[in-house]
This record gives C-alpha cells, sequence and structure tokens, in this order.
C-alpha cells in the first residue's frame, strides 16, 4: 500500500470533496474545455486527464510512488507521440497465438532476452504484487532487477521497472525509437505487424540488456506458452492461482487454462507452485516431469505458518525451502497477499539455488524483514483517502473479487462500504458482483473511459439481479460515481466506520487514482 501523502502539507482528510460535474459547468465549462484543447491527443487519456488537472488543483500535487506525465512540454509530447503509435498497433484484446513474431524480433535484436537470468510468472491473479514482492527481495540481496509487468496503473512507463522504479519518460521514448527500425523490419517480414504487447515486450528485453540487470523479472501479459513474454527461458517459472479468466482465449476449464501457463516450464527450471485446484496442480505437474523440472509446491515445501493483522499490515511467519522467516511484516492486507509473499520467497530462494540438495539455509532473515516491509502494491486495496475511506482495489474477476472481499472483512472494520464498480467487456461481471456483494452496503455502477468499458445500463442490469435495485445507482462517469458513493458512505455521518471502494477494472482504479490524488 502506498503511504505517501500530497506534499502541500495537507493530510488525505483534509482533501476537498470531489466536484461535480454541475460545478464544473458553472465554472465556465472548465473540464469540456480542457478536453477540447487537448483534442490532438487520445481522447480517452485526454478526458481522464483534464478530470485529474481540474481535481489537483484543489487536492494539492501529485502523490504516489506511479510515474505522472512529465512536466517537459517537449518530453511529454514525445511520451504521447510513441504511445499514439504503440496503440495503432494490434492491441493486447487482439491476439494470435505464435511466439513466431517474438522470435523473429529478438533475432534481429542480437537476442537481448539470453543476457540474464529471468524470474517468469504466469498465474491468474496476484502476478503483479508476486513479481513486486520477488523485486524487491532481489534487491535486497544487492542485485540489480528489471522487472516487465501489466498492465499499467496510470502510467505505460510503469511496465518496465529498472532498480524498482518504472523507466524515466525520456528513457522509455529513446528505447523505442532506439529499436522502431528494426520492428518495422520484422513488420515487414510477417503476415500480421507486431501487436503493442509484442512491441513492449521487446523494449523491455532490450532496456534490460542496456541496463543491464543481474535478472529480469518477467510476468506474462496472458497465458504462457503462446504469450510474447515466453521467448525467455526462466531459470524459475512461478504460478500464481489459476482460475477462470480470459475464457475465451485460455479455455473454460482449469485443466485447460493450466496447460496453456505451464508453457513457461522450461527444461532444467526450477517451479514454484502456488495453491491451486487440483486439476490444474495435476497439469503443471505433468509438464515438470515432461521437461525434468524441479517443483516447490506451496503448502508441501513452502507456505505461510502463521499470520496475523498488524497496523498497516499483517505479521507473517513463512516456511522457506531453507527454513522458516518468523516476524515478518508485510505492508499489504489480506490472505492472499501473505501467499503471495509466500511465492515470492520461495522463487527468490529458487533462484539462489537453495533446495538443490545441499543442506537447507534460510536467507538473511534481515535482508528478507526489510525488503518486504518497502513493498507497495499500488491499486491493490490501497487507501487514497480518509473521512471516509477510500480505496481501490483492481480486482477484475471473481477470484480477485473474493481475495479482496475477504481483506476487507479482516483488515478494516467498515459498518457502511459503498462500491464504486466500473467493468471491462469479457470479463464474468456477475461472478464478480456476486463475490463483493456480501460486503457491500449499496453499489454505484459506471464506466471508465476506455472503449472496452462495459456499457453502464448493461452493468446496472446485472447489479440490480444481485444486489436487488433499492442498493444500486448508476452514475455514468466516475468522477461522479465516486462524489456519489462518498455521499452514501458519509449519510448517517459514520465517519469512522464508513468506506468506498473502487474497483472492477484496473483501468478504472487507474483513473480513480488521477481523480483522488492528481497527476497529469
Amino acid at each position: 500500500m502506498s503511504d505517501a501523502q500530497p506534499d502541500n502539507g495537507q493530510e488525505p482528510d483534509d482533501l476537498p470533496a470531489i466536484p461535480s460535474i454541475d460545478d464544473e459547468q458553472s465554472e465556465g465549462g472548465e473540464f469540456d474545455r480542457i478536453v477540447d484543447a487537448e483534442r490532438d491527443r487520445d481522447p480517452d487519456l485526454a478526458v481522464i486527464e483534464a478530470g485529474s488537472r481540474t481535481l489537483r488543483a484543489q487536492a494539492g500535487p501529485p502523490g504516489g510512488d506511479l510515474p505522472t506525465r512529465p512536466d517537459d512540454p517537449e518530453l511529454d509530447r514525445a511520451l504521447a507521440d510513441v504511445e499514439k503509435e504503440l496503440l495503432a498497433r494490434w492491441p493486447e484484446t487482439k491476439l494470435d497465438p505464435s511466439t513466431a513474431r517474438m522470435s523473429a524480433l529478438m533475432d534481429v535484436l542480437g537476442e537481448p532476452q539470453r543476457t540474464y537470468p529471468a524470474i517468469h510468472i504466469t498465474g491468474t491473479n496476484g502476478k503483479t504484487t508476486t513479481a513486486r514482492m520477488i523485486e524487491a527481495l532481489l534487491a535486497g540481496f544487492d542485485l540489480r532487477p528489471g522487472r516487465y509487468s501489466s498492465p499499467h496503473v496510470q502510467s505505460i512507463t510503469e511496465r518496465i521497472s529498472l532498480d524498482g522504479a518504472p523507466i524515466p519518460a525520456d528513457r522509455f521514448v529513446s528505447v523505442y525509437r532506439d529499436i522502431q527500425p528494426l520492428v518495422e523490419l520484422v513488420d515487414a517480414q510477417q503476415e500480421h505487424r507486431l501487436s503493442f504487447f509484442e512491441v513492449l515486450t521487446g523494449m523491455a528485453y532490450a532496456a534490460f540488456a542496456d541496463a543491464p540487470v543481474d535478472v529480469a523479472v518477467v510476468e506474462v501479459g496472458m497465458g504462457g506458452s503462446w504469450d510474447a513474454t515466453n521467448v525467455i527461458d526462466g531459470t524459475v517459472a512461478v504460478l500464481t492461482p489459476i482460475s477462470l479468466d480470459h475464457r475465451a482465449r485460455l479455455g473454460d476449464t482449469p485443466e485447460r487454462i493450466a496447460v496453456e501457463k505451464s508453457g513457461i516450464i522450461k527444461p532444467g527450471a526450477r517451479v514454484v507452485l502456488a495453491q491451486q485446484q487440483i486439476e490444474a496442480a495435476s497439469v503443471v505437474l505433468r509438464r515438470a516431469v515432461e521437461v525434468d523440472a524441479t517443483v516447490a509446491r506451496e503448502g508441501m515445501e513452502f507456505g505461510v505458518l502463521a499470520r496475523e493483522v498488524a497496523v498497516g499490515g499483517q505479521l507473517l511467519t513463512l516456511r522457506g525451502l531453507g527454513g522458516e522467516y518468523p516476524e515478518v511484516f508485510l505492508p499489504l492486507h489480506g490472505a492472499h497477499m501473505a501467499h503471495n509473499a509466500a511465492v515470492a520467497l520461495a522463487a527468490v530462494e529458487a533462484f539462489f539455488g537453495v533446495g538443490d540438495g545441499r543442506p537447507a539455509e534460510p536467507l538473511d532473515q534481515d535482508v528478507v524483514r526489510a525488503a518486504f516491509a518497502s513493498v507497495t502494491s499500488p491499486g491493490r486495496l490501497e487507501v487514497l483517502r480518509t473521512s471516509p475511506t477510500v480505496l481501490v482495489d483492481a480486482a477484475h474477476n471473481p477470484g480477485g473479487a473474493q481475495a479482496t472481499a475477504e481483506a476487507i472483512t479482516e483488515a478494516f472494520g467498515f459498518s457502511r462500504l459503498i462500491g464504486v464498480v466500473g467493468a471491462t467487456e469479457g470479463k464474468d461481471v456477475r461472478g464478480l458482483l456476486e463475490a463483493f456483494e456480501p460486503v457491500l452496503t449499496e453499489v454505484v455502477v459506471t464506466r471508465n473511459t476506455s472503449q472496452r468499458a462495459v456499457d453502464v445500463d448493461a452493468l446496472a442490469a446485472v447489479a440490480v439481479e444481485v444486489f436487488g435495485a433499492e442498493r444500486v445507482q448508476v452514475e455514468p462517469r466516475l468522477d461522479d460515481a465516486i462524489e456519489a458513493a462518498v455521499a452514501l458512505a458519509e449519510e448517517e455521518h459514520e465517519y469512522a466506520a464508513a468506506g468506498v471502494l473502487v474497483t472492477g477494472s484496473v483501468i478504472t482504479v487507474g483513473e480513480a487514482r488521477l481523480l483522488l490524488k492528481g497527476g497529469r
């Protein structure tokens, strides 16, 4: 969870109320004026940024550990140009299940992905947080990590990190321009041009080689066997919990999804397997046998021995491959985060060769504790303001929503919690809402600015079936939805026990962060 506060001296509970559209219109249509002024940029992005600027004028400078738009206008334009060129390619939602184009790109780039070892991560939920934990642990042991994660919450530069931070905007632009001629060369040779995600993956692998990094922590985009990232040979393959998501592309059973995801397991690799449904676990174990990989299973070779709620997070006792790690403070909430921590620790131990037949010894306990204490995971049960408490969480499928609901019940004593939900097409929206229903007093359905956002009326229809009409409110704009939810939370003056949860999509969470924390 991010602990950053606005740097103008305001505490989060001093932040002013979110302005309504009526307020903005009464002030001369400032919102619409800024959008019109930005018409040459991506229209969806202009809407988000216009809203965030209007709010920033009242809420103070941006905070948090995610990058905002560059202050330098020339650099901002250069980054926007790169984003525009990338977005003109196949989006992440359009896939050709093949690594042929990526292999061709790696060939002309000189195989940069083979210049460093890698920890490769797949699964349905928990990938990004687990990757951030692994990154922190590696850095604690004086290694230089590079991390590639998706999707981004606020800025495209988040996807490529060096030394625990997103690469600077100027570096992002230069990496793209450096490889652009070779990307275009591959484009000309292939039936289809490289996709948005494939070019970004190529950029990450090139940036890691150029840095250079000591180890790459790579999160798959989708699936595993044919994912663009799978041109890398991970010495450690990590599989976080597998559940039903992306059914149209990965399959409609845990076994079928596990077949795709286990494709990242390479011959001789060390496999770190989170707790799984038995059907998924059996598929992964068969794959490991086929390629002579060594497996460490959560609940068997490693796991969470004990956990208790603590101020600002939880206190854990972890069992790693090398022994026990007591008194590990993790500044993140929920049992699922504790399990992510166990998986991350086992992955780093496996990377260092712990459990490879030698007498097992734990890693340096103090380093491990310090690394976990430093972990942040923006957009994952992150508190953005208080009085009432406003949380954001990027849960976008039933499994993630269930974990978030359980964590809220455990860590927060809300007597009244209002949900703001904006979902993305292709997701199990009903399952998402059903998982949240027990913990939400009411729900405000809305939409984010993405073209893939679920139509607000369609989302409302499902919400009414799950919650009942009296518990559902519709606000097509996210800023109005958050304002309405805050008003509902404060209805009975339960300031100390009322809260708002913004969820349903990474995009929704990213836009909420911009609205509530500011940023360009």
